[in-house]
């Protein structure tokens, strides 16, 4: 892992160096793009030994020493990124995960014990999962799963079933996906384009010479080959579980989950209370209820991350 972050290092230090060549338009959309002034911001922050790292982690725990606090969360902003664009097809403002991560990886900062034997960005990824989980869960209104029974299904589904066509050898192609998945052509294609869409300043102006962009760079500084598999496997099981809780439940809960918790635009309380006949109050009580019921459903199913992370979601 470290010799990958250094040489991920060096590769954005070329990058910053060749930044100088880029035509008036481009640089300019580079230089007034929050995203990428932020990544050329974390670019100075130099990363750490294994040494450097157990010793700093030491001071803070034992001394509570604020500088090897600072150190270790700054060597380790690339790690955030890394993870916060892993889910940025629930939401466009990537910059609204990484902040969220970055809160995650203070956490781990202050938990981490450097007796274990771990290295800290092995610890720190559950932090900074959490964290991100935990701001898509309580956003549902900013997360756009769609409105529509074929739109949800799709979100939940839609590159399971790529991946299941590939693995048996055959090209994923909308028309085949929407037989497959009982949904329109057209809904596969405007679905596959709202996953699969990213800002025009994160991709189009920081191609390295290999294709690459910055932000593929940084992910390369600290995933190991493993990491990355327990990074999708743990994506796909998020989608999965909540998929699954939705279907255990029947009458008013599943209508209101549907309605309230899912929809992009929630039906209001009164709106349900009148279709079911019942007050605001009780479909407020049912919602928090709902609440409840998923939380334990995903501290129940999620049993990979540590038990101070799932007390997060």
């Amino acid at each position: 892992m470290e010799g990958q972050a250094r040489e991920a290092a060096a590769e954005l230090e070329g990058e910053k160096e060749g930044d100088d060549e880029l035509a008036p338009a481009e640089t300019a959309l580079v230089s007034y793009d929050p995203l990428q002034r932020y990544l050329t911001e974390i670019r100075r922050y130099a990363l750490l030994s294994r040494e450097e790292e157990h010793e700093l982690a030491l001071r803070y725990r034992e001394r509570q020493d604020v500088e090897a606090a600072y150190r270790l969360v700054t060597a380790n902003l690339r790690l955030v990124v890394m993870i916060a664009r892993e889910y940025q097809r629930a939401t466009r403002n990537l910059l609204d995960l990484i902040q969220e991560g970055n809160i995650g990886l203070m956490e781990a900062v202050k938990n981490f014990d450097p007796y274990r034997g771990i290295r800290f960005p092995s610890y720190a990824v559950w932090w900074i999962r959490a964290y991100i989980i935990r701001y898509l869960m309580n956003n549902w209104r900013m997360v756009k799963l769609g409105t529509t029974q074929a739109q949800r299904k799709l979100f939940f589904n839609l590159q399971k079933e790529k991946d299941r066509l590939e693995a048996e050898g055959i090209r994923p192609g909308p028309k085949l996906i929407a037989q497959r998945l009982d949904v329109k052509e057209s809904e596969v294609i405007e679905m596959d384009q709202r996953l699969s869409s990213s800002d025009l300043s994160v991709d189009a102006s920081t191609q390295e010479p290999d294709g690459r962009t910055l932000l593929d760079v940084l992910a390369s500084a600290e995933a190991t080959t493993e990491e990355k598999v327990s990074d999708a496997e743990l994506r796909q099981q998020v989608s999965e579980k909540i998929r699954a809780f939705g279907d255990t439940l029947t009458g008013k809960e599943a209508v209101i989950f549907q309605s309230r918790l899912l929809a992009e635009e929630p039906l209001t309380l009164q709106e349900i209370g009148e279709q079911y006949g019942i007050s605001r109050e009780r479909v407020r009580q049912i919602e928090a209820r709902l609440k409840k019921k998923l939380r334990a459903y995903l501290l129940s199913e999620l049993k990979d991350l540590e038990d101070g992370v799932l007390d997060l979601i």
